[in-house]
């Protein structure tokens, strides 16, 4: 019998532990570790912060659902990997043996990279739960007190959806309580340009999302070098295609979401030879790590080259459709190894998102996602927030129900009327 051992339960390692144990079935155990006793619906973040949300909406526990089907969880912080000896040693003071271990963790928000940065500073973040609901609670601050809203990623982020997202998020809340013209709002963002997503853009993204921050009334900043944080004053460098400073900025508000750069978490950066110098898990064609071959990897904690060099450094975005794809290739390769043969699968390098603005959305596929492609599409409408608030509810029930099926590609594909990306 062989034990695998999923590390993480987020939007990657949750729909891998179903799909592994439906692969594998009986013979063999299947144990998911995660610090929280919780699964997060992440992509709702923005509006928890907003207040459109609240933590019961896009939460439920993990064990029982895991429990129906006879997948082991354990609720520890993994504090050391020990890679050499196929060992987890968790921060209750077990220790956990695995025959072969998947890392889905997600990143670590490093905000320490920007003096006076993050919740416990001066700027919000909407990258989990409990970031969006002190988010919340600062943003009714500003409600009560009207004033310039920033909102924004930081050097090294990697995904920006989120930010386009809860800027037009927010400019829709506001003038639902007619106070948006007491409050002027500020994009400033890491990108070269508007649009360029961290994928070097994609279809019309620049000239679409630059027309949607003019018509809301959105200033922004581009090649955007946050510096540093003081209490309700941003400071940033813009610069030119040569990296010089063309600009400095001070930037003032009474609310900030910037969101931060990623690196990896301690317990995977700290094995040598596992991860790249950021710490994310170097894995080959078959989700699998050159030098630890039991040691598989998803998600937004692999190593993934940027798609171009950028004046300020960003990353490249791992979108749920590219997870899913990825989570699915490690089941079948796992299976294989455990069969005797050698891993096979690869995942599909595909990108595909649903974005909502507030009382609209934007939609876009990306196929392959770093260019060139085969396919760039984007498009806008108000079916993409109704899509997105649809696949909201779909997602988290069919995690309830402990469904092994490739979610992103059945509902969304679906909706945008794409049978499937080849």
């Amino acid at each position: 019998m062989a034990h695998i051992v999923i590390l993480g339960a987020g939007t990657g390692g949750m729909p891998c532990a179903y799909e592994m144990k439906a692969e594998l079935g009986k013979k063999h155990e299947v144990t998911v570790v995660n610090a929280n006793e919780y699964f997060q619906f992440v992509p709702s973040n923005p509006w928890v912060a907003a207040g459109w949300r609240k933590r019961d909406d896009i939460t439920f526990p993990i064990a029982p659902y895991l429990k129906k089907k006879k997948i082991n969880f354990v609720h520890a912080i993994c504090s050391k990997i020990d890679a050499q000896n196929n060992r987890l040693e968790l921060d209750n003071g077990t220790t956990l043996d695995y025959d072969y271990l998947v890392i889905t963790t997600g990143p670590r928000l490093a905000f320490e990279e920007v003096q006076g940065s993050g919740p416990a500073q001066h700027t919000s973040s909407i990258c989990t739960i409990n970031h969006a609901e002190k988010a919340w609670e600062q943003y009714q601050a500003c409600i009560e007190n009207p004033g310039p809203i920033v909102v924004g990623a930081m050097p090294f982020a990697s995904c920006f959806g989120p930010a386009y997202e809860f800027a037009f998020i927010l400019d829709a809340d506001l003038r639902r309580r007619k106070i948006r013209h007491k409050v002027p709002m500020t994009f400033v963002t890491s990108e070269p340009y508007i649009g360029h997503l961290g994928l070097g853009g994609v279809g019309d993204s620049k000239s679409m999302l630059e027309s949607d921050l003019r018509n809301y009334h959105i200033k922004w900043i581009t090649n955007a070098k946050t510096t540093k944080v003081e209490a309700n004053k941003l400071f940033c460098d813009e610069l030119n295609a040569d990296g010089s400073v063309a600009k400095q900025h001070e930037v003032n508000f009474n609310f900030a979401m910037m969101l931060p750069a990623f690196k990896g978490v301690d317990a995977v950066a700290n094995v040598e030879g596992l991860c790249n110098p950021r710490g994310f898990v170097i894995v080959d064609e078959h989700h699998r790590n050159p030098k630890y071959k039991n040691i598989y990897s998803a998600g937004v904690c692999i190593a993934i080259p940027p798609c171009e060099t950028t004046p300020v450094p960003t990353g490249t975005p791992k979108t749920g459709y590219m997870i899913e794809s990825m989570v699915t290739s490690i089941v079948h390769n796992i299976g294989a190894e455990i069969a005797g043969k050698q891993p096979y699968q690869t995942a599909t390098w595909n990108a595909i998102c649903l974005a909502d603005m507030g009382d609209t959305g934007a939609a876009f596929i990306a196929l392959p996602q770093i260019p060139p492609r085969n396919l760039a599409w984007f498009k806008k409408g108000k079916w993409v927030h109704t899509a997105k608030v649809a696949f909201e509810k779909y997602f988290i029930r069919k995690m309830k129900k402990g469904t092994s099926e490739p979610l992103y590609e059945k509902y969304i594909l679906k909706l945008m009327g794409i049978g499937k990306l080849n």
